[in-house]
């Protein structure tokens, strides 16, 4: 794949592998110089709830969960 330096020093990562990755605007890249044209591009770590509101927002309709009635904790 190839793609562009912008004027302003920007480099875009292709749709292809944007969506391979999941990668999403704000996403943070650590690059390293390895030798002249030949550079390293690192995903930094993710942080630890990355991922929680898309799991929220894909939950079935409100009002779908039901409890379950358990003895032990009716009196309560």
């Amino acid at each position: 794949m190839t793609t562009m330096l912008s004027t302003k020093g920007q480099v875009v990562l292709p749709s292809p592998i944007r969506r391979l990755d999941r990668l999403r605007g704000g996403e943070s890249f650590d690059i390293e110089r390895l030798d002249s044209g030949k550079y390293l591009l690192t995903l930094n770590s993710p942080p630890s709830n990355q991922g929680l509101v898309d799991l929220l927002a894909s939950c079935p309709v409100k009002g779908w969960f039901e409890p379950i009635r358990s003895e032990s904790t009716d009196t309560l």
